[in-house]
């Protein structure tokens, strides 16, 4: 495979974490890859020694400017984009009475509105080749609602959705949509990258405040390795029938079965009364 027919990758938010690791992983296997940052001097370095796979851009995922100019810029360097990949993002937590509107806002922006950007910018260029993988960064928060984490757990729920529903739309035109899961790794979500807003009220002292204190104290001892985790990412998008959903680390694996479990249980539980909900056949 020459440079010149190797696939080409879009990552958002390489300059730490999962994004720079796949980064690296992608040109280690000779492809090409874009590579962004709202900083682009922290990118600038996954250049050297592969200039003319390599194209470092700066990029704020809520700058919508940023976001149609980058994927333009993407296109006449390289020609295409077959994978685009929707990293960045970050988490904030708040118990849900206390989150601050500003903060709630502003993640939103970037994990769900900035995504979907991207999502749009890419799209044209994959439907008119009738090919391309769109991979977007979920996590197991997208299936399950931790105390202290209902504001990020709400974005990545709305990614799983929209996913779900992206998928249904371009699977028909050869775009495979995958949602990445991951449980705790050490990258910097919960490092420098964890905003959080002070619980004050004492009710949820055992609750959201325990889990959130827990979670800033647990930044470089998670179990879960970014390298592998990229790995499996690279090894998904190019299977034959690719995954719709990705769980990583066996903390993952264990919580949203459980949950799914959980859920079933219930609907069966509550079956006689969700089916007592419509008309009676006679009626219809």
């Amino acid at each position: 495979m020459t440079s010149e027919n190797a696939p080409v990758w879009f990552i958002t938010g390489c300059s730490t974490g999962f994004g720079r690791e796949l980064a690296k992983l992608v040109l280690d296997r000779g492809w090409r890859v874009v590579v962004t940052a709202r900083d682009v001097e922290r990118v600038r370095d996954l250049a050297s020694g592969a200039e003319d796979r390599v194209l470092a851009l700066a990029l704020d995922v809520t700058d919508a400017g940023q976001v149609t100019d980058s994927v333009a810029a993407a296109e006449k360097r390289f020609g295409a984009i077959d994978v685009l990949v929707n990293n960045a993002g970050y988490g904030y937590q708040a118990p849900v009475e206390e989150g601050d509107d500003a903060e709630i806002r502003a993640m939103f922006e970037a994990n769900v509105f900035g995504l979907a950007a991207m999502i749009r910018a890419v799209l044209p260029g994959m439907r008119a080749r009738k090919r391309g993988h769109i991979v977007n960064f979920s996590s197991v928060a997208g299936f399950v609602g931790f105390p202290g984490s209902g504001y990020y757990a709400a974005t990545k729920h709305a990614v799983e959705g929209l996913s779900d529903s992206l998928g249904r739309e371009v699977e028909p035109l050869g775009i495979k949509v995958l949602c990445v899961e991951p449980g705790p790794f050490r990258t910097d979500w919960a490092g420098r990258s964890l905003k959080q807003t002070e619980s004050r009220i004492p009710d949820y002292a055992e609750t959201a405040a325990s889990r959130m204190k827990a979670t800033s104290g647990y930044s470089g001892k998670q179990p879960g390795d970014p390298v592998r985790a990229c790995a499996a990412i690279i090894k998904a998008v190019e299977a034959p029938n690719t995954p719709r959903h990705l769980v990583l680390g066996a903390f993952g694996v264990e919580t949203v079965r459980g949950k799914l479990a959980s859920v079933i249980e219930e609907i069966d539980a509550w079956k006689e009364t969700s089916l007592g909900a419509d008309y009676p056949e006679n009626e219809r």
